[in-house]
């Protein structure tokens, strides 16, 4: 090859070219020079050259001398960019949609700006299958009942990270409605909720809201700074003010299960101790309802009893002849 074509194949199509070795090299296997070359279409000079220009670019690619020596990408300092096909990219979109929506334990703010990053990039044939496969899709609910739309979450985690106004109706716990011009702040997953974390502009005070009643939140494309929580920290904001809203109850329950049975079947802030080879207790302090806690012990799928407090033993002492009397009798 002459110079000047060597010289051309090197400036045609760089960038596209780029994006496809880097495609590759993200497949976790080590690829040889000549392989890549082959694929990409270009001489093995160029490869080396795309390699190096990979490198200054922050990304680590390693090369392996020898007859089957070639090239793979390590873990570097930082994350570098993902490329991703469709398949993937629908996968980890209905994943994060999945755990997003319901509040699944572990399902963290992080996750969400992670799924509003994706979506906001997602061509609309991928947005097209993501919905298809969600719409067709019936989740296992855990009992708590607060679902969320993951249009929503993403919705308020991009303004969040962008520091832009929300306007939204919200529906409050008696049932009234109000429309309220925010600056958010963060979002909180509490284990079986999510709550935003708010400036209210009208009230000139910071608010905590529960996303499940949040409706039609939209951007204003006006910017703010964010201001100084009084709290210092999203979350213990957001318990100061469920721990004044909510009575405080301190459980005392015992499980004829291990631990380890209880502890996967519980959310992660109420773990029991185990007490014997086949029994555990769980001891903790709980703002959560009577009813939310009373379905979440029933769903423990064991047997229990309920020490305290009293209102939750009464609750579930109710649950149960209610449960018990709606069983038609057995035809004689």
């Amino acid at each position: 090859m002459s110079y000047w074509a060597r010289i051309l194949e090197d400036m045609t199509d760089t960038p596209a070219r780029l994006l496809n070795l880097l495609s590759l090299l993200q497949t976790p296997r080590e690829w040889p020079g000549s392989e890549l070359s082959e694929r990409l279409g270009v001489s093995p000079r160029t490869i080396r050259r795309d390699i190096d220009r990979l490198r200054d670019l922050g990304y680590p690619v390693e090369a392996s001398r020898g007859a089957v020596g070639g090239y793979r990408l390590v873990a570097g300092a930082a994350m570098p960019p993902l490329l991703l096909d469709d398949e993937e990219a629908v996968a980890i979109a209905v994943g994060l949609r999945a755990g997003a929506g319901h509040a699944i334990e572990g399902v963290e703010e992080a996750a969400v700006r992670a799924l509003a990053k994706l979506e906001q990039v997602l061509p609309s044939r991928l947005r097209h299958r993501v919905a298809t496969l969600q719409n067709a899709t019936i989740p296992l609910t855990r009992g708590d009942g607060a679902t969320v739309a993951p249009s929503t979450l993403t919705t308020l985690a991009a303004a969040v990270t962008a520091h832009e106004r929300l306007r939204f109706g919200y529906r409050a716990g008696d049932g009234t409605e109000t429309k309220r011009q925010v600056e958010p702040y963060r979002l909180v997953s509490t284990g079986h909720r999510w709550y935003l974390v708010a400036y209210d502009l009208e009230r000139e005070d910071w608010r905590t809201f529960r996303v499940d009643r949040v409706d039609d939140p939209f951007a204003t494309g006006a910017r703010f700074a964010p201001r100084e929580l009084p709290t210092g920290d999203a979350a213990k904001l957001l318990a100061h003010t469920t721990s004044r809203s909510q009575p405080e109850h301190d459980l005392d329950v015992t499980f004829e299960a291990s631990a380890q049975f209880v502890t996967a079947r519980l959310p992660a802030h109420l773990a029991p101790a185990p007490t014997g080879p086949g029994t555990c207790r769980l001891r903790a302090r709980s703002t959560d309802s009577v009813e939310w806690l009373a379905l979440r012990l029933a769903l423990v799928d064991c047997e229990f009893t309920v020490h305290g407090p009293d209102a939750l033993a009464e609750y579930v002492t109710t649950l149960a002849a209610r449960l018990t009397r709606s069983v038609a009798p057995a035809a004689s």
